[in-house]
């Protein structure tokens, strides 16, 4: 058996794309400072495991994720906090994962293992391709018994691993300059939530299966883009993405352009909160600038407010106004920030470059 995904690259798609691509660029170009590195990619890797267990009903709020990413006790049911406690070791595995040539049944069934162990009922389904029919559907009540309704019925368990290795097969054919990694990512999401491999978990096995594809074709090298908040935002429109290929015959056209969406969502983000903490946009000069904990406030500051005083510094750390301006030299130094005005009205603000945008790569069309 073949796989051949169907799909049209629209204008749509395209524009997208070319969105993405500018954005990524001025992330990818920035001199960012190691200490917000860190902290953007800890801060995606929660957002991450956040809202992909969340989109399957786990309860656990961001802020008890982020608790648990940092090893603090959460008071909440066992299996929602084990949930959680997979998903960010699997996270954390990605490079590990996308070290091997090929993404194959095995390294598959190994990430579905880490993402369900201990939460499963029956330990057995764990890392295992399932061994009985399911279905996508809900359940309700209609005054007398409770139904379930039908909403997906997936492919026959027989045939998943059949499936499951044309797939693969087809995947570990593609290259980036072949197919955008944000193209094949989108096709990788749909096309696990469309076989269904897995008793319990397709979700989340779909959602960090793109994540890994992302990463492996240098894409979110730096692991920066929690892609997951945009469907947990809008859960109906989610399902209803995922839903609207099957009606249309397995046409991936409208699917890839939500998800395309949703990754411009992601790395708009990104682009945002480096803006905000000041970080430079330049093709000239990328290496990363080793500034001090108070010069780095002082950087936010002015992100959060647009511009600063010296006599702001001042009220800040009650430090005198050599002192001031000993930090103050460092930042200008480096370009990070620029003196506007005389006198009383000084103020400094950050000097930002803008990068230039590069034309998107070719896709195929099919």
């Amino acid at each position: 058996m073949n796989y051949s995904p169907r799909y049209t690259i629209t204008n749509k798609t395209l524009q997208t794309i070319a969105r993405i691509a500018a954005a990524r660029e001025i992330i990818e170009h920035s001199r960012i400072i190691p200490a917000w590195e860190i902290k953007l990619v800890k801060e995606a890797r929660i957002h991450i495991a956040h809202s992909s267990t969340s989109i399957e009903g786990n309860r656990l709020t961001l802020q008890e994720v982020r608790d648990l990413a940092q090893h603090h006790e959460v008071i909440a049911v066992q299996k929602d906090k084990q949930e959680v406690l997979n998903y960010l070791k699997a996270l954390d595995d990605i490079p590990k994962y996308a070290s091997g040539k090929a993404i194959d049944i095995k390294l598959f069934l190994r990430i579905h293992k880490i993402l369900t162990r201990k939460v499963l009922h029956d330990d057995s389904d764990s890392g295992a391709f399932r061994t009985r029919q399911v279905f996508v559907g809900r359940r309700i009540f209609d005054g007398t018994v409770l139904k379930d309704i039908v909403e997906y019925m997936p492919p026959a368990t027989k045939d998943v691993l059949v499936l499951m290795e044309a797939f693969l097969k087809w995947l570990n054919k593609q290259k980036p300059l072949d197919v955008h990694p944000v193209i094949l990512a989108g096709i990788a999401h749909y096309e696990v939530a469309r076989i269904h491999p897995f008793i319990d978990g397709n979700g989340r096995a779909a959602r960090l299966l793109a994540s890994l594809i992302l990463y492996k074709h240098g894409f979110d090298h730096r692991r920066f883009f929690a892609l997951d908040d945009y469907y947990d935002e809008n859960r109906p429109a989610y399902y209803a993405a995922l839903k609207k290929v099957q009606q249309q015959e397995n046409d991936l056209t409208e699917w890839l352009e939500y998800f395309s969406e949703g990754v411009l969502f992601s790395v708009s983000k990104v682009k945002n909160a480096v803006s905000k903490l000041g970080v430079i946009s330049t093709l000239e000069n990328t290496r990363q600038i080793e500034l001090s904990p108070r010069q780095i406030e002082i950087v936010e500051q002015i992100g959060l407010r647009g511009k600063i005083t010296n006599k702001e510094i001042k009220a800040m750390y009650n430090i005198s106004r050599q002192a001031i301006l000993k930090e103050i030299a460092k930042l200008k130094t480096e370009n990070i920030i620029v003196l506007k005005g005389k006198g009383r009205g000084a103020y400094y603000q950050l000097k930002l470059k803008k990068a230039s945008s590069k034309s998107v790569e070719s896709f195929n069309q099919r």
